[in-house]
């Protein structure tokens, strides 16, 4: 009797059982979700950041004012996917010198829109993508002013420059117990541009590799001593490659707050768009705080 009711309930506990295994956990959605989908590029020049990059062969500094935040997120755990929409609003401002303890701010660029970002998760691999709607204009200030003469310096008059455009960027990122590494491509393209010599396309690709293990803890954090590189092409008019490179040390966990030090070269078009039609070559170093 026994054997009997074991033979005639087996196949109903299998099924029960297959059922069990293949039953999919569900999709859950996340106001406020903890982290960033898709972390901001380390040596892209247009990347929301707190910090400052003094040049080292003079007295300018660039000074980087904001932030990028995920307001919404979705999360598929059976197929190891996330997506999110988040906010991007932030600055960089050229200062060419200080009076006093007052910083003279020669020139700013603004940017402010948002992002959708999704993250496929392998083992030890995952496959990024983010596209960024943003509007940049420029501006030069009041720095560039000499009320003495009432007159802009150099006899360079502020121009209306304005850029409104999407960016997809695609990455795709290998992350070992000891050291990661992410590259990167992407390309842009302007829907509103100002002056209209500048190209309503442009591009870029880079790599960002970091090491876990080879300078330790600092008070029970990690460090991680990395490397980045970034190239840019844009057209205005014609099509020319802004290089940087980054060598230097984050504090705390890679894709979460903390502090970075960095040593820094670039060349290529000027960082700043109200001097699009001059060439910067500089070294310097960075200091930059990460509020992920």
């Amino acid at each position: 009797m026994k054997l009997l009711v074991k033979f005639i309930l087996f196949p109903a506990l299998s099924l029960q059982l297959i059922a069990q295994e293949n039953e999919r956990q569900p999709m859950e959605f996340i106001f406020l979700p903890n982290g960033i989908n898709f972390a901001p590029l380390k040596a892209h020049i247009s990347e929301p950041r707190i910090g400052v990059f003094k040049f080292l062969d003079d007295s300018k500094m660039k000074v980087d004012i904001g932030n990028t935040i995920d307001v919404f997120g979705l999360q598929i755990p059976d197929d190891r996917v996330r997506f999110s929409a988040g906010i991007d609003f932030f600055a960089y401002a050229f200062t060419t010198g200080a009076q006093g303890l007052r910083l003279q701010i020669d020139a700013i660029d603004g940017f402010f829109g948002g992002n959708l970002s999704v993250s496929k998760y392998f083992d030890e691999k995952t496959i990024q993508a983010r596209l960024r709607i943003l509007h940049h204009s420029a501006h030069l200030v009041d720095g560039h002013y000499n009320l003495n003469t009432n007159s802009w310096l150099d006899n360079r008059e502020p121009i209306p420059f304005t850029r409104d455009f999407g960016e997809l960027v695609l990455a795709y990122r290998i992350d070992r117990p000891s050291r990661a590494m992410r590259y990167y491509a992407g390309l842009s393209y302007a829907t509103l541009v100002r002056p209209t010599i500048v190209k309503r396309f442009a591009y870029l690709a880079g790599i960002e590799v970091y090491f876990y293990d080879i300078i330790g803890r600092i008070a029970g954090q990690k460090t991680n001593l990395f490397c980045a590189y970034n190239v840019s092409l844009t057209g205005m008019p014609g099509y020319s490659a802004s290089h940087q490179v980054q060598v230097g040390i984050k504090f705390g966990e890679w894709y979460k707050k903390g502090p970075t030090i960095y040593l820094a070269y670039y060349s290529g078009r000027h960082m700043f768009a109200e001097y699009f039609d001059q060439r910067l070559k500089t070294i310097g170093l960075g200091f930059t705080v990460d509020f992920f």
